[in-house]
Protein backbone atom coordinates (compact mmCIF):
# COMPACT_ATOMS: atom_id res chain seq x y z
CA UNK A 1 0.00 0.00 0.00
CA UNK A 2 1.32 3.22 -1.23
CA UNK A 3 1.38 6.28 1.69
CA UNK A 4 3.69 5.93 3.95
CA UNK A 5 3.22 8.95 6.80
CA UNK A 6 6.41 11.00 7.30
CA UNK A 7 6.85 14.45 8.72
CA UNK A 8 9.26 16.54 6.34
CA UNK A 9 11.04 17.12 9.80
CA UNK A 10 11.43 13.53 10.18
CA UNK A 11 12.68 12.80 7.32
CA UNK A 12 15.19 15.78 6.77
CA UNK A 13 16.32 14.42 10.22
CA UNK A 14 16.83 10.50 8.61
CA UNK A 15 18.31 11.49 5.29
CA UNK A 16 20.74 14.59 6.34
CA UNK A 17 22.00 11.17 8.42
CA UNK A 18 22.90 9.44 5.72
CA UNK A 19 24.48 12.15 2.96
CA UNK A 20 27.76 11.24 3.02
CA UNK A 21 27.65 7.93 3.27
CA UNK A 22 27.96 4.37 1.04
CA UNK A 23 24.75 2.95 -0.25
CA UNK A 24 25.99 -0.82 1.32
CA UNK A 25 26.63 0.92 4.56
CA UNK A 26 23.13 2.01 4.76
CA UNK A 27 21.67 -0.95 4.21
CA UNK A 28 20.40 -2.17 7.23
CA UNK A 29 17.72 -4.35 5.69
CA UNK A 30 20.80 -6.15 3.75
CA UNK A 31 18.48 -5.32 0.17
CA UNK A 32 22.38 -5.67 -1.59
CA UNK A 33 21.89 -9.62 -0.84
CA UNK A 34 19.46 -10.01 -3.56
CA UNK A 35 22.43 -9.10 -5.80
CA UNK A 36 24.16 -12.11 -5.37
CA UNK A 37 21.55 -14.25 -7.15
CA UNK A 38 20.65 -11.68 -9.67
CA UNK A 39 23.11 -9.05 -11.06
CA UNK A 40 22.08 -7.06 -13.23
CA UNK A 41 18.60 -6.18 -11.14
CA UNK A 42 17.29 -2.54 -11.75
CA UNK A 43 16.44 -0.02 -9.05
CA UNK A 44 18.60 -1.15 -6.57
CA UNK A 45 20.03 2.39 -4.99
CA UNK A 46 16.00 3.33 -4.62
CA UNK A 47 15.57 0.07 -3.06
CA UNK A 48 18.00 1.05 -0.45
CA UNK A 49 16.52 4.42 0.29
CA UNK A 50 12.98 3.18 0.70
CA UNK A 51 13.45 -0.35 2.95
CA UNK A 52 16.70 0.28 4.55
CA UNK A 53 16.65 4.14 4.80
CA UNK A 54 12.98 4.76 5.33
CA UNK A 55 12.25 1.57 6.46
CA UNK A 56 8.99 0.39 4.70
CA UNK A 57 8.31 -2.51 2.20
CA UNK A 58 8.40 -2.05 -1.70
CA UNK A 59 4.89 -1.55 -3.35
CA UNK A 60 4.48 -0.78 -7.02
CA UNK A 61 1.67 1.34 -6.52
CA UNK A 62 0.86 3.85 -8.91
CA UNK A 63 -0.13 6.70 -6.37
CA UNK A 64 2.73 8.31 -4.52
CA UNK A 65 5.10 6.57 -2.63
CA UNK A 66 4.81 8.98 0.51
CA UNK A 67 2.03 10.87 2.52
CA UNK A 68 4.78 14.03 4.11
CA UNK A 69 2.81 16.57 6.18
CA UNK A 70 -0.20 15.17 5.09
CA UNK A 71 0.72 15.61 1.34
CA UNK A 72 1.27 12.96 -1.45
CA UNK A 73 4.66 12.72 -2.18
CA UNK A 74 6.66 10.85 -4.91
CA UNK A 75 9.87 9.51 -3.88
CA UNK A 76 13.15 9.28 -6.69
CA UNK A 77 16.24 7.93 -6.10
CA UNK A 78 18.06 9.44 -8.75
CA UNK A 79 22.08 8.57 -9.73
CA UNK A 80 23.95 11.71 -10.77
CA UNK A 81 27.62 11.56 -12.16
CA UNK A 82 30.69 14.27 -13.41
CA UNK A 83 30.24 15.23 -16.55
CA UNK A 84 33.31 14.44 -18.80
CA UNK A 85 32.98 17.75 -21.06
CA UNK A 86 31.63 20.11 -19.39
CA UNK A 87 33.43 21.00 -16.67
CA UNK A 88 31.57 23.85 -15.66
CA UNK A 89 28.98 21.67 -13.77
CA UNK A 90 29.40 19.62 -11.08
CA UNK A 91 27.32 17.35 -11.98
CA UNK A 92 24.73 16.16 -14.16
CA UNK A 93 21.87 13.53 -14.30
CA UNK A 94 23.40 9.89 -15.09
CA UNK A 95 19.55 9.15 -17.14
CA UNK A 96 16.33 10.57 -17.57
CA UNK A 97 13.62 10.33 -14.72
CA UNK A 98 10.87 7.55 -15.29
CA UNK A 99 7.70 8.98 -13.89
CA UNK A 100 4.77 6.81 -14.92
CA UNK A 101 3.10 4.65 -17.38
CA UNK A 102 1.49 6.03 -20.76
CA UNK A 103 -1.53 3.78 -20.35
CA UNK A 104 -2.55 4.68 -23.92
CA UNK A 105 -6.06 3.00 -23.25
CA UNK A 106 -7.43 4.55 -19.93
CA UNK A 107 -4.97 8.31 -20.21
CA UNK A 108 -8.09 10.13 -22.62
CA UNK A 109 -10.60 9.18 -19.23
CA UNK A 110 -8.64 11.50 -16.86
CA UNK A 111 -7.47 14.90 -17.10
CA UNK A 112 -4.16 16.70 -16.10
CA UNK A 113 -4.92 17.34 -12.59
CA UNK A 114 -6.28 14.12 -12.12
CA UNK A 115 -3.87 12.25 -13.89
CA UNK A 116 -0.99 10.23 -12.36
CA UNK A 117 1.48 11.33 -14.61
CA UNK A 118 0.72 15.17 -12.53
CA UNK A 119 0.31 13.05 -8.94
CA UNK A 120 3.54 11.58 -9.10
CA UNK A 121 5.72 15.12 -10.40
CA UNK A 122 3.26 17.56 -8.08
CA UNK A 123 4.99 16.76 -5.15
CA UNK A 124 8.54 14.85 -4.94
CA UNK A 125 11.22 14.29 -2.86
CA UNK A 126 14.41 13.61 -4.55
CA UNK A 127 17.74 11.40 -2.89
CA UNK A 128 21.05 11.96 -5.07
CA UNK A 129 23.73 9.26 -5.35
CA UNK A 130 26.72 9.48 -6.65
CA UNK A 131 26.88 6.75 -9.58
CA UNK A 132 30.94 7.39 -9.26
CA UNK A 133 31.99 4.96 -12.07
CA UNK A 134 32.62 5.54 -15.76
CA UNK A 135 31.65 2.55 -16.92
CA UNK A 136 28.38 -0.07 -15.99
CA UNK A 137 28.64 -1.55 -12.97
CA UNK A 138 26.57 -4.62 -11.39
CA UNK A 139 24.05 -3.49 -9.06
CA UNK A 140 25.95 -5.14 -5.93
CA UNK A 141 28.27 -2.37 -7.08
CA UNK A 142 26.04 0.36 -6.55
CA UNK A 143 26.98 -0.59 -2.56
CA UNK A 144 29.85 1.78 -3.02
CA UNK A 145 28.24 4.79 -3.87
CA UNK A 146 27.77 8.06 -1.76
CA UNK A 147 24.43 9.59 -0.74
CA UNK A 148 25.18 13.13 -1.97
CA UNK A 149 22.33 15.17 -1.03
CA UNK A 150 18.39 15.62 -1.04
CA UNK A 151 15.53 17.96 -2.00
CA UNK A 152 11.85 18.29 -1.50
CA UNK A 153 11.12 19.56 -5.42
CA UNK A 154 8.17 21.23 -6.51
CA UNK A 155 8.09 22.25 -9.99
CA UNK A 156 7.46 26.45 -11.13
CA UNK A 157 3.89 27.52 -12.16
CA UNK A 158 5.70 28.25 -15.54
CA UNK A 159 6.98 24.36 -15.68
CA UNK A 160 3.72 23.42 -14.51
CA UNK A 161 2.52 24.64 -17.95
CA UNK A 162 5.05 23.14 -19.86
CA UNK A 163 4.62 19.68 -18.54
CA UNK A 164 0.73 19.85 -18.71
CA UNK A 165 1.31 21.02 -22.77
CA UNK A 166 3.65 18.00 -23.21
CA UNK A 167 1.03 15.75 -21.36
CA UNK A 168 -1.75 17.43 -23.54
CA UNK A 169 0.22 16.48 -26.39
CA UNK A 170 0.18 12.63 -25.82
CA UNK A 171 -3.08 12.76 -24.78
CA UNK A 172 -4.50 14.40 -27.98
CA UNK A 173 -2.50 11.86 -29.82
CA UNK A 174 -3.63 8.77 -28.10
CA UNK A 175 -7.23 10.25 -28.24
CA UNK A 176 -7.28 10.90 -31.61
CA UNK A 177 -6.09 7.28 -32.27
CA UNK A 178 -8.35 5.69 -30.18
CA UNK A 179 -11.18 7.60 -31.84
CA UNK A 180 -10.30 7.24 -35.54
CA UNK A 181 -8.07 4.26 -36.28
CA UNK A 182 -9.47 1.35 -37.25
CA UNK A 183 -6.62 -0.68 -35.28
CA UNK A 184 -5.28 1.72 -32.59
CA UNK A 185 -3.46 -0.83 -31.11
CA UNK A 186 -1.18 -0.94 -34.85
CA UNK A 187 -1.01 3.19 -34.03
CA UNK A 188 0.64 3.19 -30.47
CA UNK A 189 3.80 2.60 -31.34
CA UNK A 190 4.13 5.87 -33.48
CA UNK A 191 3.50 7.51 -30.28
CA UNK A 192 7.24 8.37 -28.93
CA UNK A 193 8.34 9.26 -32.80
CA UNK A 194 5.58 11.50 -33.48
CA UNK A 195 5.52 13.31 -30.92
CA UNK A 196 9.88 13.57 -30.29
CA UNK A 197 9.86 17.26 -31.87
CA UNK A 198 7.20 18.48 -29.82
CA UNK A 199 7.94 17.43 -26.06
CA UNK A 200 9.61 20.03 -24.43
CA UNK A 201 10.40 18.36 -21.11
CA UNK A 202 9.23 14.95 -21.38
CA UNK A 203 9.65 11.48 -23.89
CA UNK A 204 7.74 8.72 -23.38
CA UNK A 205 9.76 4.97 -23.60
CA UNK A 206 10.73 2.76 -24.19
CA UNK A 207 9.45 1.93 -27.62
CA UNK A 208 6.52 -0.49 -28.60
CA UNK A 209 5.61 -3.29 -28.43
CA UNK A 210 6.97 -2.25 -24.81
CA UNK A 211 4.57 -0.40 -22.75
CA UNK A 212 5.79 2.95 -22.79
CA UNK A 213 6.28 5.19 -19.69
CA UNK A 214 6.32 8.84 -19.31
CA UNK A 215 10.07 9.96 -18.42
CA UNK A 216 11.61 13.83 -17.86
CA UNK A 217 14.61 14.04 -20.26
CA UNK A 218 18.03 13.82 -18.95
CA UNK A 219 18.07 17.41 -19.69
CA UNK A 220 15.25 18.22 -17.26
CA UNK A 221 16.43 16.38 -14.86
CA UNK A 222 20.32 17.99 -15.06
CA UNK A 223 19.02 21.16 -14.34
CA UNK A 224 17.03 20.13 -11.18
CA UNK A 225 20.40 18.52 -9.99
CA UNK A 226 22.58 21.37 -10.91
CA UNK A 227 20.04 23.76 -9.63
CA UNK A 228 20.30 22.12 -5.90
CA UNK A 229 23.93 21.81 -6.11
CA UNK A 230 24.34 25.84 -6.27
CA UNK A 231 24.33 26.65 -10.10
CA UNK A 232 22.54 29.48 -11.13
CA UNK A 233 20.68 30.04 -14.30
CA UNK A 234 19.76 33.09 -15.94
CA UNK A 235 15.59 32.92 -16.24
CA UNK A 236 14.20 34.50 -19.49
CA UNK A 237 11.40 37.48 -19.55
CA UNK A 238 9.01 35.86 -21.63
CA UNK A 239 7.54 32.44 -20.87
CA UNK A 240 7.52 29.67 -23.00
CA UNK A 241 4.94 26.71 -22.83
CA UNK A 242 4.99 24.70 -25.61
CA UNK A 243 7.47 24.26 -28.92
CA UNK A 244 4.64 26.14 -30.17
CA UNK A 245 4.76 29.22 -28.25
CA UNK A 246 9.06 29.21 -28.66
CA UNK A 247 8.88 29.18 -32.26
CA UNK A 248 6.26 32.31 -32.66
CA UNK A 249 8.78 33.92 -30.96
CA UNK A 250 11.75 32.92 -33.10
CA UNK A 251 9.62 33.98 -36.03
CA UNK A 252 9.26 37.54 -34.81
CA UNK A 253 13.00 37.93 -34.42
CA UNK A 254 13.14 36.21 -37.95
CA UNK A 255 11.16 38.85 -39.30
CA UNK A 256 13.10 41.57 -37.16
CA UNK A 257 16.53 40.56 -38.07
CA UNK A 258 16.07 39.20 -41.44
CA UNK A 259 18.95 39.69 -43.91
CA UNK A 260 20.96 41.40 -41.61
CA UNK A 261 25.42 41.05 -40.98
CA UNK A 262 26.50 39.23 -38.18
CA UNK A 263 28.57 42.66 -37.91
CA UNK A 264 24.94 44.63 -37.66
CA UNK A 265 23.45 42.18 -35.41
CA UNK A 266 26.55 42.32 -33.06
CA UNK A 267 25.86 46.10 -32.95
CA UNK A 268 22.01 45.77 -32.45
CA UNK A 269 22.19 43.60 -29.68
CA UNK A 270 25.13 45.09 -27.94
CA UNK A 271 27.31 42.20 -28.27
CA UNK A 272 30.86 43.26 -26.56
CA UNK A 273 33.47 41.18 -29.47
CA UNK A 274 36.73 40.78 -29.27
CA UNK A 275 38.26 39.93 -33.07
CA UNK A 276 40.83 37.95 -33.82
CA UNK A 277 43.69 37.83 -35.90
CA UNK A 278 42.01 37.66 -39.15
CA UNK A 279 39.74 40.66 -37.92
CA UNK A 280 36.96 38.36 -37.51
CA UNK A 281 34.43 36.82 -35.31
CA UNK A 282 35.06 33.17 -33.77
CA UNK A 283 31.80 30.71 -34.73
CA UNK A 284 30.87 30.66 -31.08
CA UNK A 285 29.11 34.27 -31.64
CA UNK A 286 25.83 32.56 -33.26
CA UNK A 287 24.89 31.25 -29.96
CA UNK A 288 25.13 34.44 -28.14
CA UNK A 289 23.41 36.07 -31.27
CA UNK A 290 20.49 34.12 -29.94
CA UNK A 291 20.80 34.66 -26.33
CA UNK A 292 20.62 38.35 -26.68
CA UNK A 293 17.65 38.06 -29.50
CA UNK A 294 15.76 36.45 -26.23
CA UNK A 295 17.08 39.27 -24.06
CA UNK A 296 19.64 36.99 -22.11
CA UNK A 297 22.70 38.39 -20.81
CA UNK A 298 24.53 34.89 -20.86
CA UNK A 299 26.50 33.96 -23.51
CA UNK A 300 25.96 30.15 -23.49
CA UNK A 301 22.15 28.72 -24.03
CA UNK A 302 22.65 25.96 -21.29
CA UNK A 303 23.10 28.63 -18.63
CA UNK A 304 19.43 30.16 -19.02
CA UNK A 305 17.25 28.12 -17.40
CA UNK A 306 14.63 27.42 -20.00
CA UNK A 307 17.10 26.13 -22.57
CA UNK A 308 19.03 23.95 -20.17
CA UNK A 309 15.80 22.09 -18.77
CA UNK A 310 15.28 21.80 -22.90
CA UNK A 311 18.68 20.58 -24.21
CA UNK A 312 18.07 23.04 -26.84
CA UNK A 313 21.63 22.76 -28.58
CA UNK A 314 22.22 25.94 -30.91
CA UNK A 315 24.47 25.29 -34.13
CA UNK A 316 25.38 27.25 -37.03
CA UNK A 317 24.75 26.77 -40.83
CA UNK A 318 26.63 28.65 -43.21
CA UNK A 319 25.22 28.24 -46.79
CA UNK A 320 26.48 29.92 -50.31
CA UNK A 321 23.94 31.83 -52.29
CA UNK A 322 22.86 28.47 -54.06
CA UNK A 323 21.79 26.78 -50.29
CA UNK A 324 24.34 24.27 -50.13
CA UNK A 325 26.66 23.72 -46.85
CA UNK A 326 30.14 25.14 -46.60
CA UNK A 327 31.29 22.40 -44.15
CA UNK A 328 30.39 19.19 -41.26
CA UNK A 329 28.93 19.85 -38.42
CA UNK A 330 30.00 19.02 -34.44
CA UNK A 331 27.43 16.71 -32.79
CA UNK A 332 28.63 15.66 -29.70
CA UNK A 333 32.11 14.33 -27.43
CA UNK A 334 32.09 10.47 -27.43
CA UNK A 335 31.74 8.32 -24.00
CA UNK A 336 34.45 6.04 -24.68
CA UNK A 337 33.72 4.42 -21.02
CA UNK A 338 30.24 2.93 -22.40
CA UNK A 339 32.08 1.20 -25.81
CA UNK A 340 34.88 -0.45 -23.79
CA UNK A 341 32.01 -2.24 -21.89
CA UNK A 342 31.32 -5.12 -24.30
CA UNK A 343 27.82 -4.94 -22.26
CA UNK A 344 26.77 -1.65 -22.67
CA UNK A 345 23.91 -1.69 -25.53
CA UNK A 346 23.45 0.98 -27.87
CA UNK A 347 19.73 2.18 -27.07
CA UNK A 348 21.17 2.51 -23.18
CA UNK A 349 24.20 4.72 -24.72
CA UNK A 350 24.99 8.26 -24.06
CA UNK A 351 24.72 8.42 -28.00
CA UNK A 352 21.60 7.11 -28.93
CA UNK A 353 20.24 9.44 -25.51
CA UNK A 354 22.31 12.49 -27.15
CA UNK A 355 20.74 11.66 -30.63
CA UNK A 356 17.11 10.35 -29.72
CA UNK A 357 16.53 13.66 -26.96
CA UNK A 358 18.18 16.47 -28.29
CA UNK A 359 16.98 19.26 -30.08
CA UNK A 360 18.67 21.69 -32.29
CA UNK A 361 18.32 25.15 -33.28
CA UNK A 362 20.19 26.12 -36.26
CA UNK A 363 20.78 29.54 -37.18
CA UNK A 364 21.18 30.01 -40.97
CA UNK A 365 23.36 32.82 -42.53
CA UNK A 366 24.43 32.96 -46.12
CA UNK A 367 27.66 34.14 -46.69
CA UNK A 368 28.43 36.52 -49.94
CA UNK A 369 31.99 34.21 -51.50
CA UNK A 370 33.78 31.41 -50.06
CA UNK A 371 36.29 34.42 -49.15
CA UNK A 372 33.95 36.25 -47.14
CA UNK A 373 34.77 37.05 -43.01
CA UNK A 374 31.72 35.99 -40.72
CA UNK A 375 31.24 39.52 -39.89
CA UNK A 376 29.71 39.59 -43.61
CA UNK A 377 27.71 36.70 -43.27
CA UNK A 378 23.45 37.66 -43.39
CA UNK A 379 21.23 36.15 -41.61
CA UNK A 380 18.53 34.05 -43.22
CA UNK A 381 16.23 32.45 -40.46
CA UNK A 382 16.00 29.60 -38.13
CA UNK A 383 15.32 25.55 -38.01
CA UNK A 384 14.77 23.61 -35.39
CA UNK A 385 15.49 19.88 -35.83
CA UNK A 386 15.79 16.43 -34.27
CA UNK A 387 17.19 13.54 -35.67
CA UNK A 388 14.46 11.00 -36.29
CA UNK A 389 14.14 6.98 -35.63
CA UNK A 390 15.37 5.61 -39.08
CA UNK A 391 18.37 7.81 -38.97
CA UNK A 392 19.36 7.25 -35.31
CA UNK A 393 19.01 3.23 -36.12
CA UNK A 394 20.49 3.37 -39.71
CA UNK A 395 23.27 5.38 -39.57
CA UNK A 396 24.02 6.52 -35.82
CA UNK A 397 23.98 2.87 -34.63
CA UNK A 398 26.71 1.86 -37.62
CA UNK A 399 29.02 4.31 -36.40
CA UNK A 400 28.33 3.13 -32.50
CA UNK A 401 28.99 -0.24 -33.75
CA UNK A 402 31.76 -0.28 -35.90
CA UNK A 403 33.65 1.75 -33.39
CA UNK A 404 33.12 -0.71 -30.88
CA UNK A 405 34.23 -3.60 -32.88
CA UNK A 406 37.43 -1.48 -33.98
CA UNK A 407 38.17 -1.09 -29.78
CA UNK A 408 37.31 -5.03 -28.93
CA UNK A 409 38.54 -6.76 -31.45
CA UNK A 410 42.21 -4.84 -31.45
CA UNK A 411 42.02 -3.45 -34.80
CA UNK A 412 41.68 -0.10 -33.73
CA UNK A 413 45.16 2.14 -35.80
CA UNK A 414 47.14 5.05 -35.63
CA UNK A 415 48.34 6.12 -39.16
CA UNK A 416 50.51 8.17 -40.65
CA UNK A 417 49.09 11.35 -42.99
CA UNK A 418 50.73 11.05 -46.32
CA UNK A 419 50.62 13.91 -48.86
CA UNK A 420 49.98 13.31 -52.63
CA UNK A 421 53.72 12.28 -52.95
CA UNK A 422 53.80 10.16 -50.94
CA UNK A 423 55.83 11.99 -47.52
CA UNK A 424 54.88 12.63 -44.66
CA UNK A 425 53.21 15.37 -42.91
CA UNK A 426 54.76 17.38 -40.14
CA UNK A 427 52.65 19.68 -37.97
CA UNK A 428 53.15 23.13 -36.67
CA UNK A 429 54.70 21.63 -33.53
CA UNK A 430 57.19 19.34 -36.11
CA UNK A 431 55.66 16.49 -35.04
CA UNK A 432 54.47 13.61 -37.97
CA UNK A 433 50.63 14.14 -38.74
CA UNK A 434 48.58 10.96 -37.63
CA UNK A 435 45.17 9.70 -38.31
CA UNK A 436 42.89 7.38 -35.98
CA UNK A 437 41.08 4.55 -38.16
CA UNK A 438 37.93 5.51 -36.66
CA UNK A 439 34.75 5.50 -39.17
CA UNK A 440 35.50 8.80 -41.43
CA UNK A 441 33.71 10.98 -43.48
CA UNK A 442 34.19 8.99 -46.81
CA UNK A 443 32.33 5.96 -45.53
CA UNK A 444 29.91 7.06 -42.77
CA UNK A 445 27.13 9.82 -42.34
CA UNK A 446 28.12 9.89 -38.80
CA UNK A 447 31.80 10.00 -38.32
CA UNK A 448 34.50 11.09 -35.64
CA UNK A 449 36.97 13.08 -35.76
CA UNK A 450 39.41 14.36 -33.19
CA UNK A 451 39.15 17.59 -31.28
CA UNK A 452 42.64 19.34 -30.08
CA UNK A 453 44.89 22.51 -30.17
CA UNK A 454 48.41 21.10 -29.43
CA UNK A 455 49.52 17.58 -30.76
CA UNK A 456 52.01 17.51 -28.10
CA UNK A 457 48.92 16.64 -25.79
CA UNK A 458 46.63 14.16 -26.35
CA UNK A 459 44.59 13.06 -23.27
CA UNK A 460 42.60 10.07 -24.47
CA UNK A 461 44.20 6.66 -24.32
CA UNK A 462 42.43 3.87 -26.47
CA UNK A 463 44.13 0.43 -26.84
CA UNK A 464 47.51 2.15 -25.67
CA UNK A 465 47.04 4.66 -28.62
CA UNK A 466 47.06 8.25 -27.29
CA UNK A 467 44.82 10.70 -29.28
CA UNK A 468 42.95 14.08 -29.18
CA UNK A 469 39.25 13.71 -27.23
CA UNK A 470 37.09 12.80 -30.16
CA UNK A 471 33.74 13.71 -31.09
CA UNK A 472 31.02 12.72 -33.32
CA UNK A 473 30.45 15.06 -36.75
CA UNK A 474 27.89 14.79 -39.42
CA UNK A 475 28.45 15.23 -43.29
CA UNK A 476 27.37 18.53 -44.14
CA UNK A 477 26.04 17.43 -47.88
CA UNK A 478 23.62 14.97 -45.32
CA UNK A 479 22.60 17.95 -43.22
CA UNK A 480 21.80 20.17 -45.70
CA UNK A 481 19.60 17.45 -47.35
CA UNK A 482 18.28 16.65 -44.04
CA UNK A 483 17.30 20.72 -43.15
CA UNK A 484 16.09 21.01 -46.97
CA UNK A 485 13.18 18.99 -45.62
CA UNK A 486 12.09 21.27 -42.81
CA UNK A 487 10.53 24.78 -43.38
CA UNK A 488 12.07 27.92 -42.17
CA UNK A 489 9.90 28.94 -38.57
CA UNK A 490 7.43 32.31 -39.79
Amino acid sequence: MAGHVFTKSALDSILTNVIGKSLGSVDSKNVFARTILHPKITGIAGDVIEQSVLGYPPDNDQEPDLIVDGRKTELKTTGIRTPKKDKNHVFEAKEPMTITAVSPKTITSTTFEDSKFWHKLKEMLLVYYHYDSDTTVKASEYANFYIKGYEFHQFSDEEKEILKNDWLQVYNFIKEINENAPNPELEYPKISSELKAQLMLIDTAPKWPHAPRFRLKRAAVSTIVQKYFGEQFEILKQSFSSYDDLDKQLAIYTAKYYNKTISQLITELNIPINLNNKKDVSKSISEQIVTRMFGASSKKMNKIKLFSELGLTVKTITQTKEGSRTEDTKLFRIDFDELLNQNTNFEDSAMFNNFNEKQFLFIIFEEPNSKSKLLENRFIGFKRFTFNDDFIEKEVKRTWHDTKNLIHKNELKEIEVLDKKGMRILNKNGIIKTSINFPKSKTHTIFIRGTGANSAQKPLILNDIKMYNQDLWIKGVILVDLLQRIDYIK
